[in-house]
């Protein structure tokens, strides 16, 4: 079996992703940010919970709901200090939730929230005779990019240099190559394609 060189790709944070929803001032389309604040509104023994976003364009302030009337005893004390506190820990964790957004009708747009961070100088792939070499893609965020792109940039080649490799088989991935990863994976770069 071959030995495998070892190399670490990280797709690290830059920022936390906008979200894009109707704004009822502007009248159209808008990114928005998170304020950084919830809101928690108790009815008797029942509570919402709000994150609060701020329009880009003209400041006002929205509401996506992360709890609704959900029975005080059901949510967790330590969850609710959470609410109370605005830890911004939760704050960043409810903005990447593409369920939470999903559910509000809102879409995320992760443009200039991430860039790729190797630990390996740049070296041709392309090569014959190079060392077999296994990369550990980690994300930081999970923010959802095209393996193709991965792979562009951490080699430094071009989208065809990077499908004749993969489908010479000296690359191999663990999912198609127009796939969106945004969880860990391995990959495997072979000298010969074997």
């Amino acid at each position: 079996m071959n030995s495998y060189g070892k190399a670490l790709w990280v797709v690290k944070e830059l920022g936390l992703p906008t979200i894009i929803k109707a704004c009822v001032t502007c009248r159209t389309t808008r990114h928005h940010h998170p304020t950084g604040k919830f809101r928690i509104n108790a009815n008797g023994k029942l509570l919402d919970v709000w994150m609060l976003i701020s329009c880009d364009h003209c400041d006002r302030t929205s509401k996506i709901p992360v709890h609704e009337r959900i029975n005080v005893k059901d949510l967790d004390h330590e969850r609710l200090l959470t609410f109370e506190n605005n830890s911004p820990a939760l704050v960043r964790d409810l903005t990447m939730d593409a369920a939470l957004m999903s559910r509000a009708a809102h879409r995320l747009d992760w443009t200039g929230t991430w860039e790729l961070e190797t630990d390996m100088p740049f070296h041709d792939i392309r090569s014959q005779g190079r060392a077999p070499l296994e990369v550990l893609v980690r994300f930081e965020l999970p923010v959802p990019v095209r393996v193709e792109r991965l792979l562009m940039a951490g080699f430094r080649l071009s989208r065809s240099a990077v499908r004749d490799l993969v489908g010479s088989g000296r690359i191999r991935l663990p999912r198609p190559l127009d796939a969106k990863a945004h969880e860990d994976f391995t990959l495997f770069v072979t000298s010969d394609g074997s």
